[in-house]
């Protein structure tokens, strides 16, 4: 073989290769977004080609903050908001459609997860000056404003109306899972093979690390500083993780979250975090928060209802409990 075609076998091997991905580099950016830290890290052909692709993930999850943010007072679930008891609003498809879901949700769980919970009163304060319990009518009437039931919803006309005056949705619970997801999503029709859409903790994966290893992801132990309970490894997966070890209050030598049940009234006890992971971030964050509010047992009865999706168990005691069964 002279050297020309050795040179031009060479040329060739390395085009190709980079087009395989052999060429590639982990870029990562923090920005805030919806209220949280949203960290991106995509794997791309070069550091300029990454940093344009992390700038049309941040515009997605932008434009999704300005359709459902409650504190925005331009969005479309503001407007839904203003006219609760009043009339219903027409809202844009995906809006609508994630409404429908997070409704699905709330009867998944019998009620334990509820975007209308935004309008609860607001009478556990959870910056240490609270020592004594509300009385039972105080945090019966907390509630009042709050019932994923009284959300009516008009397929065909695309609206939105709550039906008590007072009431309001927000999409806290899930629209930080749905970004991720969705940023994920428009990565992979740009054709980037790999990446991390992180949440502040509520993150989607896919593909692998450059060098072909999977991404890992650690959950920590809120009773055991610095220390992880268990390191997931991922390629296309969500993981989401709700917990009380934050913020929540003690009464009585009793730990109570800032996680409240919408039915009650009363925060949630006897778990301190818990972690869902599988396909989609925003189901596992409707999974986590709705588990938090029903606890161990019947947590495990939910989740058994979504074999594709994963659970970690850490009590209010520091117990670990994880999953058993395997991925099919």
């Amino acid at each position: 073989m002279n050297y020309y075609k050795q040179y031009l076998l060479i040329s060739i091997f390395w085009l190709i290769a980079a087009a395989n991905g052999f060429s590639q580099v982990k870029l990562k950016k923090q920005v805030t977004l919806m209220g949280s830290v949203f960290e991106i890290t995509l794997v791309d052909r070069d550091s300029v080609q990454a940093n344009q692709h992390i700038v049309e993930v941040i515009a997605e999850i932008e434009r999704i903050e300005n359709l459902i943010s409650e504190w925005r007072p331009y969005t479309q679930i503001s407007e839904v908001n203003r006219n609760a008891g009043i009339k219903p609003i027409k809202v844009d498809r995906e809006v609508f459609d994630l409404t429908k879901r997070a409704i699905q949700y709330s009867r998944n769980s019998q009620g334990a997860f509820d975007i209308s919970i935004v309008a609860l009163d607001k009478i556990w304060k959870f910056d240490g000056s609270m020592d004594t319990m509300p009385s039972a009518d105080v945090i019966r009437s907390s509630v009042a404003k709050v019932g994923y039931k009284h959300i009516v919803l008009d397929s065909a006309a695309s609206t939105i109306f709550l039906e008590l005056p007072g009431m309001k949705i927000g999409f806290g619970s899930i629209g930080k899972g749905y970004a991720a997801d969705r940023g994920r999503e428009i990565m992979k029709a740009r054709g980037i093979t790999a990446g991390i859409v992180n949440a502040s903790g509520d993150l989607s994966t896919w593909g692998s690390q450059p060098n072909g290893e999977p991404w890992k992801i650690g959950v920590n132990n809120p009773f055991k500083s610095h220390q992880m309970v268990r390191v997931l490894h991922l390629n296309e997966m969500a993981v989401a993780t709700s917990g009380s070890y934050e913020k929540y209050v003690e009464i009585n030598g009793k730990r109570y979250s800032h996680i409240i049940n919408p039915i009650t009234g009363y925060p949630a006890t006897g778990l301190t975090s818990v972690t869902i992971y599988g396909p989609s971030a925003e189901i596992a964050n409707a999974l986590s928060t709705s588990i938090m509010v029903l606890g161990e047992k019947e947590g495990k009865k939910l989740i058994h209802n979504f074999p594709n999706y994963r659970f970690i168990f850490i009590t209010d005691k520091g117990k670990v409990v994880w999953d058993k069964r395997k991925h099919e």
